[in-house]
Parts: C-alpha cells; sequence; structure tokens
C-alpha cells in the first residue's frame, strides 16, 4: 500500500487544493491530508476550524484522511508511514520553492520520503489561501473560490473582524 500525504495549512481549503487532493488520492492508496498547526504566517482559522472545513471538503472520498500536525512535515510523513509527499504547482514561480523544500526533504529522509508535485488544473492557477482570504475580508465574492460552508466560514470570520484590513501577507502559501 502507498500511502500519500498531502501537507498544507489550508487556511482555507479552495477549490485548487481540493482539486489536488481528489487527483492525488486517484493515484495513491491512501492520501492523508496533513493541516499544519502553526505556520510561520498570519491565519484566520484555528487548526480545529481548518481540519474541519477540510473533512467537510473531502468527506465523499474514501480515500482521503485529515490530521493535523506540527513539526516538520518529513518527520510527520515518516510517523504516519507515507512514502510520498503531494505538493500542488500553479505558477512557474512555485517550481523553485518546491523545488527547494523537496532538495530539503530529500536530504532528512533520505530515500523514504518522496516528492511528487502535481499542475494545478488550469481554472485554479489564481487561487491562493491569502487571495481568498483577503477577497473574503474585503466582503468580495469568493462562491467560485470555495464550497458554500467554506464561504459562510470566511464571511463569518469577515463579519467578526470589524472591517479590519486584511495584514500584508508575506509569505506564499
Amino acid at each position: 500500500m502507498v500511502r500519500a500525504m498531502f501537507p498544507g495549512t489550508f487556511d482555507p481549503i479552495h477549490y485548487g487544493h481540493i482539486d489536488i487532493a481528489t487527483r492525488a488520492a486517484r493515484l495513491f492508496d491512501e492520501l492523508v491530508v496533513a493541516v499544519y498547526d502553526r505556520p510561520l504566517k498570519t491565519l484566520m482559522f484555528d487548526p480545529e476550524e481548518r481540519m474541519s472545513l477540510v473533512r467537510e471538503a473531502v468527506r465523499d472520498n474514501p480515500k482521503i484522511r485529515v490530521t493535523g500536525y506540527s513539526g516538520l512535515t518529513v518527520e510527520f510523513a515518516r510517523k504516519i508511514d507515507a512514502h510520498v509527499i503531494v505538493r500542488g504547482l500553479r505558477v512557474f514561480s512555485d517550481f523553485e520553492f518546491e523545488f527547494r523544500m523537496a532538495l530539503a526533504n530529500q536530504r532528512m529522509a533520505k530515500s523514504e520520503v518522496e516528492t511528487v508535485a502535481l499542475i494545478t488544473a488550469e481554472e485554479h492557477t489564481f487561487l491562493s489561501s491569502s487571495t481568498v482570504r483577503e477577497i473574503a475580508l474585503l466582503r468580495g465574492d469568493v462562491s467560485s473560490m470555495v464550497p458554500g460552508f467554506v464561504e459562510q466560514a470566511l464571511k463569518a470570520k469577515a463579519a467578526a473582524s470589524k472591517g479590519d484590513q486584511p495584514p500584508p501577507n508575506a509569505l506564499r502559501d
């Protein structure tokens, strides 16, 4: 059995993430969507909220399970016996970042864990969680970017923000 892991913050999960997860689940026996708990960036949703939204997004796929994690991604992959880390590539600039991360993971994992990159579907190339968050906080329409339940969660967060502007995001999703 080949278990793969799709790590990320998923803050929030959007159609690009769902597309990568669904396609990865077709390639591997099991896909673990691993929600990172403490990234070095500003988050809108806490880890439990993010895991709940991800679970709802993939609930119809029995080959996908969702869990949270902290620490090094490659160490968590070892812990859950995942042999593959799945990453999504949207645009060419993603490649450099993902390439460097894959090399670092390769050095730490030796030959235990491989990285596989899936190219996003064309209609999702513009999507990033930071873009979705910013549009939602500015009360824009994100209905074509996220499932309805995520849109509702974003609206609730935006309403609770009392008109605050989104913080500048220095890190890419």
